[in-house]
């Protein structure tokens, strides 16, 4: 099922929720929504499911409009934060009630498949009220694959799980949507969710589209300096240089050009850098920065380290637990071969240099590395 946007807004009020939205969606794709809260991932998602009209703009599926059909008339399941399932009915019943609707055959053996699937067959004769928020999550995503929608649609349905739950059933999720025909699209506010799932990654931010793209490719070559604070957690760090003399210059810092920076012409930029390419230890090729601690955040295994050299703001993650004082001055160290290059913020932001090329297109070109890599 090929589904396309065209030039779609929607508003509420006064409030634009989506702005002019051009989207293609190829038949069985498996597409992340990725933005912060309020970016309109879950507008976005309604809009797709006919639960809400669009303000202008329309929208076609393989070649015929259906802008104005609702949910009923749109062959569409959806999977929310909340738990939601039929309290009354036990977990069977929930899983065959959208296949008891349509009147279809071998009800209870496609029930016991999803049920295995889902690895909640243990489960088939209790209620919702006596499973845990991972199991009733199950029972809900169960009952959505049993409608055998063309299109799934998901608004961050792991968000309200633990993280051990999360990280394993996103694991399950993406083998099972691998297995199947269906256009997925799965709503996040993670970016690191978002390169585990892999596919196509669509940036939405402020209800506009920064991009379309494989996964992978949106986060090592981001269009602009807006998509790559998007996809970024925690946010990338951005400053304006002056490339001469081949190096980048910023008052005392001065960062050389490598490889992929080195067709830069003279003239201002702006670079990024990610926290995960800046370090707190010394390394061969590091170019080292003193900074003043601002903040210091430990996050299970790896500490943040929120960083200020002059008028620059730093993020730095590390591996590992590390305690630092406020105030204090310390030695930071930024992986140069790893710096985005960005047209400066006042002419539009647009990538110029990512240390990631573009791949070849043709019999020639090498398979991409998956998300996980």
């Amino acid at each position: 099922m090929a589904l396309v946007l065209e030039d779609v807004t929607k508003m509420v009020g006064q409030e634009h929720h989506l702005r002019d939205i051009d989207l293609t969606l190829k038949p069985g794709s498996f597409n992340v929504i990725l933005g912060r809260t309020l970016a309109g991932k879950t507008s976005l998602l309604r809009l797709l499911a006919g639960l809400d009209p669009p303000t202008s703009g329309k929208v076609v599926k393989d070649g015929k409009e259906i802008t104005k059909q609702s949910v009923r008339e749109r062959s569409v399941a959806m999977v929310y934060q909340q738990f939601i399932n039929y309290p009354s009915f036990t977990v069977r019943e929930n899983i065959a009630s959208p296949l008891r609707v349509r009147k279809a055959k071998g009800i209870d053996e496609r029930v016991r498949e999803l049920g295995a699937m889902l690895k909640i067959e243990h489960l088939f004769d209790r209620m919702p009220g006596q499973l845990s928020g991972g199991q009733q999550q199950r029972v809900a995503i169960a009952r959505a694959l049993a409608k055998d929608a063309e299109l799934l649609l998901l608004d961050e349905p792991l968000v309200n799980l633990d993280y051990k739950l999360r990280e394993g059933l996103r694991d399950e999720l993406r083998a099972i949507f691998r297995a199947r025909a269906t256009t997925v699209l799965y709503a996040t506010t993670d970016p690191a969710e978002a390169l585990a799932l892999g596919g196509q990654t669509i940036l939405l931010h402020e209800g506009r589209v920064l991009q379309h793209a494989p996964t992978l490719e949106v986060y090592h070559r981001p269009a602009s300096a807006a998509a790559a604070l998007v996809f970024s957690d925690p946010p990338m760090s951005l400053f304006d240089v002056t490339v001469a003399g081949g190096a980048a210059k910023r008052g005392e810092l001065e960062l050389p050009l490598p490889g992929h920076l080195q067709g830069l012409a003279e003239g201002s930029y702006r670079f990024g850098i990610r926290a995960s390419d800046c370090r707190l230890h010394p390394r061969a090729g590091l170019v080292p920065v003193g900074a003043e601690v601002e903040l210091s955040e430990i996050s299970g295994s790896e500490t943040f380290v929120y960083l200020r050299h002059h008028d620059l703001p730093f993020i730095v993650q590390e591996d590992g637990v590390f305690h630092h004082e406020l105030g204090a001055q310390l030695t930071f160290y930024i992986d140069p071969e790893k710096l985005l290059a960005f047209r400066p913020e006042a002419e539009g932001g647009a990538l110029v240099a990512s240390y990631r090329p573009i791949a070849p297109v043709g019999p020639a070109a090498p398979v991409a590395p998956s998300a996980e890599e």
